[in-house]
């Protein structure tokens, strides 16, 4: 559960709690285990999912007392643990995505915090992103904290690892994508820009941000503006602030031919 390489070895990793297993369930993701908790035998929702896994070909292992508190990822572990198969993904250097008008794909470059990293992925599934791709060294996407606070949707999303920040970047732009970098400042108003062109929007690391030699090879840069005194905004929240008005423009229909902007970075 809590080495990287030993779950990319392995190609599985785990989801903790009846919901999420519920989830993958739901989403057709094959269970190869559960492990249940003493007291799981009377959680009504342990039970369900715990038949349902079954009845799908998953293994059922009954733990003892405490092992699940010595091996779970929280303090206070829930009943049942289950081991899944890692989602499947494009092969390396083919981003499939389609640049088709609206479509947003959401990249983080050196983005370490789980926690941060699964409110993106929950983010990107609720307001309709096409794939969140984990660049550079960011943090696994299958760290046992960034599933549990994805709330399941790292099911409903395409994830993809790719260790090349820059070369990403390049292939999304060969393939029709705008790419934007997320800056504090001096970046085009997220709210003035034409969210139908498809676009490659990049994250940087919490606090210093998107390294200065990828940034110079994006097509622009955006801003969130601020009436307060603080400085920035996490990087979930500003996932969720800046694909929600992509998602509402979307919502509202295409723009008219004339009110396309030519601009590179697509602001009107």
């Amino acid at each position: 559960m809590q080495k990287r390489s030993a779950r990319w070895a392995e190609r599985a990793f785990v989801a903790e709690g009846a919901e999420l297993i519920r989830a993958a369930l739901d989403a057709g993701v094959a269970v190869e285990g559960l492990y249940v908790a003493p007291e799981g035998d009377g959680d009504r929702a342990t039970r369900e999912v715990s038949e349902h896994a079954t009845a799908l070909g998953a293994r059922l292992f009954h733990l003892a007392p405490g092992v699940i508190e010595r091996v779970a990822d929280t303090v206070t572990p829930q009943p049942v643990l289950a081991v899944l198969p890692m989602l499947e993904e494009p092969a390396p250097g083919a981003p499939p995505w389609s640049a088709r008008p609206g479509a947003v794909v959401v990249v983080l470059v050196d983005v370490r915090d789980p926690g941060n990293a699964g409110t993106v992925i929950r983010a990107a599934d609720a307001s309709g992103v096409q794939a969140v791709v984990f660049a550079a060294d960011s943090v696994d996407p299958y760290n046992p904290k960034t599933v549990r606070s994805s709330a399941g949707s790292i099911f409903h999303v395409p994830v993809a690892v790719r260790p090349d920040a820059a070369a990403l970047t390049a292939a999304l732009a060969g393939t029709g994508f705008r790419t934007l970098g997320t800056v504090v400042r001096e970046g085009d108003d997220y709210t003035a820009l034409d969210w139908w062109v498809p676009t490659a929007l990049v994250f940087g690391n919490e606090s210093a941000g998107l390294d200065p030699s990828l940034r110079a090879g994006l097509s622009g840069a955006l801003a969130i503006p601020m009436a307060g005194r603080a400085e920035s905004l996490n990087v979930g929240v500003a996932c969720a602030v800046v694909c929600f008005e992509a998602l509402r423009q979307r919502r509202a229909g295409p723009p008219t031919p004339r009110s396309i902007s030519t601009n590179p970075g697509g602001s009107g």
